[in-house]
């Protein structure tokens, strides 16, 4: 399974999961752009390090302006607050709900330019159960699901595809302070991907997250 001639946008590239997701499309033969903050910190070879902050209307604007041959979006870019306070909550949603709404919104009509595309929205299993630990980040991504199945429908009609990917715990900097069965970063790049090529809606990608779904209805 290769992505020759794909040209991949992976928002958050210089860590954890994003740069998972970079250093595997590149094996697969894809062209990378690893969108952070901070260029310089994007050192993969062959992955091109891209300014983006997510939280900036006029650097994802920038961005896409830049990248007008992009055909697929990872919008990974995710952060939990440091607290539950207020401010520590609008953090969280600027960054992993608007930041994704900024994203997709720039980036839907270079997809449409180049045939379509796939955009995917890295979630997680709590957009569907709340915890009182990190109820910021559980509510961003609750919103997160709701605008990726809100877009899936939009888009639809331009012909781009759009993934939502559930997960539990990942075995990155952001999860290592927790003692809890995690999925490594490539298990779940490696299914993102299956999905892509298969055209599937959703990635369920690990044993919780699937338990979690399949009891939604009681």
């Amino acid at each position: 399974m290769d992505f020759d001639g794909a040209v991949v946008l992976v928002t958050g590239a210089n860590r954890g999961l994003g740069r998972a997701f970079a250093q595997e499309f590149v094996k697969r033969g894809a062209k990378v752009y690893g969108g952070a903050r901070n260029p310089a910190s994007v050192v993969d070879e062959g992955v091109t390090g891209i300014r983006l902050d997510v939280t900036d209307d006029a650097s994802v604007e920038a961005a896409a302006k830049e990248l007008g041959d992009v055909t697929i979006v990872i919008n990974n870019a995710g952060v939990t607050g440091s607290g539950e306070a207020v401010d520590s909550i609008k953090a969280e949603f600027e960054v992993n709900f608007y930041g994704l709404v900024r994203t997709t919104d720039a980036f839907a009509p270079i997809l449409k330019a180049n045939g379509g595309g796939t955009l995917v929205n890295v979630l997680s299993i709590l957009s569907w159960v709340g915890y009182p630990a990190a109820r910021g980040y559980a509510a961003s991504k609750a919103a997160a699901w709701s605008f990726t199945k809100s877009t899936r429908d939009v888009l639809r009609e331009q012909g781009t595809k759009v993934v939502g990917v559930h997960v539990g715990y990942i075995d990155t900097d952001m999860a290592a302070h927790i003692e809890a069965p995690k999925v490594a970063p490539e298990d779940v790049v490696s299914q993102v991907l299956q999905a892509i090529q298969n055209g599937d809606d959703e990635v369920l990608a690990d044993e919780g997250t699937r338990a979690v779904k399949a009891s939604l209805a009681s």
